[in-house]
């Protein structure tokens, strides 16, 4: 199957997976559940999901993918909860999100939370099914890797590090310590379980970590670009809101061709890291495609 022909596939499955646990999950509180299923069928790349994807076929192609679809179902969904936070007046105050209002103005702030709420402790609830995994040991596996990544050491924690750049300046070092907590981490716990959900083996799982380590602060340059060259129409969301708040950037502080080239080089060397494993064309169109894209 051709790249883009995969990717799409990739996100129309984990999309219709995220509406099939979403609907099937009964309760009468019904204004959250329609919060977060306004929250995670609102569109995207499904990066994260395809890389929890394709790093499960890299590790083991014949094995049932079921499993590695209900990880990639909940990374996107922990991926949402972030994003309908990120979006509240308290954090980053933005009015719209992939072309639509956000979370908390097309229901209410206090809907919104919770919804992101819902989110996170559904997507751990998955990983911790045995329908993703019949292995104790690897749900726990993966549930200690996502937590890793959306905590006090990756995302929230990044978080509170851009939170504190809007009354300082930040340098390139720390801007990078940053970014790879804030956006990275996740972006390396999705390859990183795609790999433990299939069994990979720690050679592997040592080369996925590195891949996208490298393609997840790639993947931040790319957005810092976006952000300073494109618009609010053709972004689905706010333009240049870091700019604004005195945020530092790896735009502000490379220049747009050193930020570029730093991109591009990052993506190289993502490359490289999985150059043993001859399988690895979806992971490496993948990575390109994540410093290419337009939205």
């Amino acid at each position: 199957m051709e790249f883009s022909d995969q990717l799409a596939d990739d996100a129309w499955n984990t999309t219709a997976l995220i509406d099939d646990l979403l609907r099937e999950s009964q309760s009468s509180a019904q204004q959250l559940r329609e919060a977060m299923i306004y929250a995670t069928m609102s569109g995207g790349k499904r990066l994260r999901g395809a890389l929890v994807l394709g790093a499960a076929r890299l590790s083991d192609p014949d094995r049932d993918q079921h499993g590695a679809l209900r990880v990639a179902a909940a990374l996107e969904m922990l991926h949402a909860y972030s994003l309908v936070h990120d979006d509240l007046p308290a954090m980053d105050d933005a009015s719209t999100r992939r072309g639509k209002p956000s979370c908390h103005l097309a229901f209410d702030e206090a809907t919104a939370i919770l919804a992101g709420d819902a989110l996170q402790t559904m997507a751990f609830g998955t990983l911790a099914d045995a329908r993703t995994h019949t292995d104790p040991a690897i749900q726990v596996q993966l549930v200690a890797a996502l937590a890793g990544a959306s905590g006090l050491y990756g995302m929230a924690g990044g978080q509170m590090l851009d939170l504190q750049a809007e009354t300082r300046q930040l340098n390139l070092a720390e801007v990078t310590e940053m970014q790879s907590m804030k956006t990275g981490a996740l972006i390396q716990c999705a390859a990183i379980c795609g790999g433990i959900v299939n069994g990979a083996d720690e050679g592997l799982l040592s080369a996925l970590a590195a891949f996208s380590r490298d393609l997840g602060l790639a993947f931040q340059i790319a957005d810092d670009l976006l952000d300073h060259e494109g618009d609010a129409e053709t972004l689905g969301k706010p333009a240049g809101q870091d700019a604004e708040r005195g945020k530092g950037s790896f735009v502000a502080l490379m220049g747009t061709k050193r930020a570029e080239a730093a991109a591009h080089q990052l993506i190289k060397g993502a490359v490289e890291a999985l150059a043993p494993w001859p399988k690895n064309g979806y992971l490496a169109h993948l990575a390109t495609f994540a410093i290419a894209r337009k939205l």
